[in-house]
Formats: structure tokens, C-alpha cells, sequence
């Protein structure tokens, strides 16, 4: 669907895109297709789509053959949508808030993957929901702005890397596939974008104990609170008892007792998270 054909779509359903959903649709007939291209869909999957919009993906996804289960806000395009594959038994389609969705009941315990454009502001909430779920995507493919792809895949050490990217790296390995200019949007946004892809390989022994994850969660949640405050000083009282503790415990890792929380790698983080959980149980 080209922009000229979308307006005459969203006139039709009495649609304005909206800045607070976040609302910026394809037209880019090329770039659609190499999304569909690099998600490389197959008969018979189970694929989560995150903001179908008008549906231009989930036709594609639809004709590979998958079984699709579309998240759309807008009412409107709900509509749409429903009339538009009415007679196809492979969509499920849900009207909700993508962060706010019980995503345990919706998918089950099957594999699955996932295809998304996030609208930005809810990008951030919705990738740590989704990291803990007991059963989480077996990869994700997701078109955000270009700035957070990049804090996405960041390194240790750098200023992109942050509290996201070590969370993420828990789960996740991520790759930055294609930068997007704001043109192929309509309306365009005043950021440029890009596609990345998660794929499942978790760092973590035991990545279905949720309990666990949320606690090594917290523990970079914590470190990355005031980035230049060194860690030692943060994590006292609420993971140690004092700052001379931490400070012992970064160094039983083999890390720097005035190290800050940058300079401390998604490997890092588990072995700290499993020192002072275990130092604090005996």
C-alpha cells in the first residue's frame, strides 16, 4: 500500500494518525518486503504481530502460512482488519495496549515469534514485559527508532550501553539488520528508525525462573540508576548491607570495587546478582 492509498484508506475509516498511539504506517513497498524477507516466515508458526496498522504484514505473514495473532489499539483499524481477512482462520485478532496484555494466557507455553513496529514511547516497557514472560519469544524482529536499535546492541563501556541493553543481553542476542529514514513512514516521524532481531539465547541457568530474572532485573535497574555514582555506593542498602560489602563483592568477581555500572558486562551482572544472593541466604 503506497501513501496515496493509505489516505484514501484512513479517510475512509475516519482515521488521523495519532501521536500519542504512536501511529506512523508504512508505505514502503520495498521495505515491507524486505521485513517479510528477513523474518524468513514458515508454514504453520505460531507469529506474534505487535501494531498490524492497516495489514499490509500480516498479509504477508498470513500467505506463508503462519498462524498469526495480531495487537492492534485502534479500534478502528480493529475493524478493518477483521473485515479485511474475515475469511482466513489463521488470524487471531486481540484490541489492547501490547504492555498491558496477558500474554501467558494469549500464547501459551508453544514456541512462537514475534514481528513488531513499536510505536517509541512504549518500546522500552513492552521489550522488558516481554523478557519476563515464562516463555518469551523465540526471536523478535522489531522496527524502533535507530537510537534505542543502537543502546540495543551496545557494548559494555560505551554511552549507548545502559540497563536495557544488559537486561536484554540476559535473553537475548541482538543484531541491527537495516537503518530506516523517517520517508517511508506516513505521517513521518521526526527520528530515523531501524530493524533489529532478537534471538533467544539466554545467559541465565534457569531463564523460566521468573523470580530469579527479576531479581538480576532489579540489580542492574539499581546500577544504572545514577551512571556516574559508582556501583559499590548504590547497591547499598537494598542488595548489601553497606558499600564496603559491595565493594567486596565486585571484587570476588574480579571487578573493580570503583567500578561503575558500564563498565560491567551482561556476564558480570549474573555472577554479582548469584554473589550477593548467595552471601545474603547463608
Amino acid at each position: 500500500m503506497n501513501k496515496r492509498e493509505l489516505l484514501s484508506l484512513l479517510d475512509h475509516l475516519e482515521v488521523k494518525p495519532s501521536r500519542r498511539m504512536g501511529q506512523n504506517f508504512l508505505v514502503d513497498d520495498n521495505l515491507r518486503r524486505a521485513i517479510l524477507r528477513d523474518f524468513e516466515p514458515r508454514r504453520g508458526e505460531r507469529v506474534l504481530e505487535i501494531g498490524p496498522g492497516t495489514g499490509e504484514l500480516t498479509e504477508g505473514l498470513l500467505a506463508a502460512g503462519c498462524m498469526v495473532t495480531a495487537v492492534e489499539m485502534d479500534r478502528r483499524l480493529c475493524g478493518w482488519l477483521r473485515r479485511k481477512f474475515a475469511d482466513n482462520p489463521s488470524l487471531r485478532l486481540v484490541q489492547g495496549d501490547a504492555c498491558n496484555l496477558d500474554y501467558v494466557s494469549l500464547l501459551g507455553v508453544q514456541d512462537y515469534r514475534c514481528l513488531a513496529n513499536l510505536p517509541y514511547a512504549i518500546t522500552t516497557p513492552w521489550i522488558m514485559r516481554m523478557l519476563r514472560l515464562k516463555n518469551p519469544p523465540r526471536s523478535m524482529d522489531l522496527l524502533i527508532q535507530k537510537e534505542l536499535a543502537e543502546r540495543l546492541v551496545a557494548a559494555p563501556s560505551t554511552k549507548q550501553y545502559g540497563g536495557l541493553t544488559a537486561a536484554l543481553s540476559l535473553l537475548y542476542q541482538t543484531e541491527l539488520r537495516r537503518r530506516v529514514p523517517p520517508e517511508v513512514f506516513y505521517p513521518p516521524p521526526e527520528v530515523a528508525s531501524a530493524c533489529v532481531r532478537l534471538r533467544y539465547a539466554p545467559l541465565l541457568e534457569k531463564p523460566d525462573d521468573i523470580e530469579g530474572t527479576n531479581y538480576v532485573f532489579a540489580l542492574i535497574r539499581c546500577s544504572f540508576s545514577q551512571r556516574r555514582k559508582q556501583l559499590a555506593k548504590l547497591l547499598a542498602p537494598t542488595f548489601v548491607e553497606s558499600a564496603a560489602a559491595a565493594a567486596e563483592a565486585l571484587s570476588r568477581i574480579g571487578v573493580s570495587p570503583s567500578a561503575r555500572a558500564e563498565e560491567l558486562s551482561p556476564h558480570d551482572f549474573l555472577d554479582l546478582a548469584k554473589e550477593i544472593s548467595t552471601k545474603n541466604s547463608s
